[in-house]
């Protein structure tokens, strides 16, 4: 194999691999993909609003008193599929009066 087609095969498994590990993010030892991410940022406000004992109904109250419009339905959607931007999870915390978080398993 001439030289150069060595350098195109390890440039290719190179960006293959840093593709694979950018992808995923070491916690404990393990490795998370971005759904992983996603469920454990999606459990995290579910267990907030858990401890709170707020309902989404009542999150929908509390975020339009800080001025955020949301439905019910759209915030059931956002923490079944995990998929919110920090600002929704900031606005939720806030509007739940949460000042403080854990992060430990």
């Amino acid at each position: 194999m001439p030289y150069a087609s060595y350098i195109v095969l390890i440039s290719t498994v190179y960006n293959t691999l840093s593709t694979v590990y950018d992808k995923k993010s070491n916690i404990n030892g393990t490795y998370m993909s971005e759904t992983d991410w996603e469920k454990r940022v999606s459990n995290l406000l579910k267990a907030e609003l858990k401890r709170k004992g707020i309902t989404y109904s009542q999150l929908v109250e509390k975020l339009a008193e800080i001025g955020v419009e949301e439905k019910e339905a759209n915030i059931k959607n956002k923490l079944s599929r995990g998929k919110f931007s920090a600002v929704f999870l900031l606005q939720s915390l806030t509007a739940i009066g949460c000042h403080t978080l854990s992060l430990s398993d």
